[in-house]
């Protein structure tokens, strides 16, 4: 049988999130929502403290380690789970792992100054390297590609080539795409439809659909109206290959996966 699908819920301590901004941004609320997100069968928790929706403005070092930290230390007290967290910064990433976190998840695929240098001194910390056409204030000001797929494939590449070459053990990266991270709704569903392309990069992939704006071009939905559009994604992109789904509906994504997990497996389910 190949690997389990994991669901890596989203825990957004942050004001100004696309989806949940303001929700759960003080830990007594941040604690509930991962109680709920574990009872529900997350294997993985997602902590980002700066926003990256389209248009967002930086956070300070200061602040976003100020949102983080405290998060993670109490999860990592409380609860036996893998941990991310989701951030640009070495300073945060720096001290996101000495707090206990098992994975770095970076948009900006460790282009940060110390970054790559940073988790190579750190082999048990796994990284997931994002492919982001721009910066999230300008990223979806018309993003051009030639063929999307492998220009993101060949970005990927480069960066496990860099980060391989400076220390970080090839098996602890995970790949992934970046949906709506510098693409127009076309680029996005070309990636979906063809993400077995990525395999040929040898390493797994975490994908994030949820609640995305791609999601409510096709159907019409808000934000909070995207649930059934997030588990068709997060389904086609398992049966595909993905090992990490990123979600925000933990519950009904952790049904789906099993379902997905049950097809794969056939007759030796």
């Amino acid at each position: 049988m190949s690997a389990p699908i994991e669901v890596m819920g989203i825990l957004n301590v942050t004001p100004d999130s696309f989806s949940d901004g303001g929700r759960f941004n003080n830990l007594d609320a941040a604690l509930r929502q991962a109680e709920q997100m574990l009872a529900a069968g997350a294997s993985w928790l997602d902590i980002g403290g700066e926003s990256t929706r389209p248009g967002s403005a930086a956070v300070a070092v200061e602040a976003e380690l100020e949102r983080v930290i405290p998060v993670v230390t109490a999860l990592r007290q409380r609860f036996d789970v893998k941990l991310s967290v989701d951030t640009t910064k070495p300073a945060v990433m720096r001290e996101a792992i000495a707090a206990g976190v098992t994975m770095v998840n970076d948009v900006n695929a460790l282009r940060e100054e110390g970054a790559v240098e940073l988790l190579a001194q750190h082999p048990a910390v796994l990284v997931c390297l994002m492919h982001m056409q721009g910066q999230p204030r300008t990223m979806q000001q018309q993003p051009q590609y030639d063929d999307v797929v492998a220009e993101v494939s060949e970005f990927l590449q480069q960066r496990v080539n860099l980060c391989t070459q400076a220390g970080i053990q090839k098996q602890n990266i995970y790949l992934d795409p970046g949906f709506g991270f510098g693409k127009s709704l076309g680029h996005n569903y070309q990636l979906l439809q063809r993400l077995e392309a990525l395999h040929k990069l040898q390493l797994p992939l975490l994908i994030g659909l949820s609640r995305k704006s791609m999601l409510g071009q096709v159907t019409g939905r808000a934000v909070a109206e995207r649930l059934a559009a997030s588990i068709a994604g997060a389904t086609i992109a398992a049966m595909k290959g993905a090992r990490i789904i990123r979600v925000h509906d933990v519950k009904e994504t952790v049904d789906a996966m099993q379902v997905v997990a049950a097809t794969l497996a056939g007759e030796n389910c």
